[in-house]
């Protein structure tokens, strides 16, 4: 809420701006080993979150990639076949 003082707004004082900021929380505490090793626990709890593929996801994942690159290198093949003739047949 705000006061209303001739007609200026003049903001309450915030019981949470008295206080003075921490530095450092709980990190600032411990030392350069320990939050190493908090590092690596954090990766290896966020690598038990993902959800791995199973042996034909990944197959068919790879599968798709390899005919994908395949396509695409064909048709990258032709525009530059395509390209060398015109630049042949203007330039002589």
């Amino acid at each position: 809420m705000t006061e209303i003082t001739d007609s200026i707004e003049v903001p309450e004082p915030d019981a949470s701006q008295d206080k003075k900021a921490r530095r450092g929380g709980k990190r600032g505490k411990k030392g350069p080993l320990a939050r190493l090793g908090l590092f690596y626990r954090q990766i290896v709890a966020e690598l038990r979150k993902v959800v791995w593929p199973t042996r034909g996801d990944l197959t068919t994942y790879t599968s798709v990639v390899i005919v994908f690159v395949v396509v695409v290198i064909g048709l990258v093949s032709v525009i530059d076949f395509g390209f060398a003739k015109l630049v042949s047949y203007v330039f002589g």
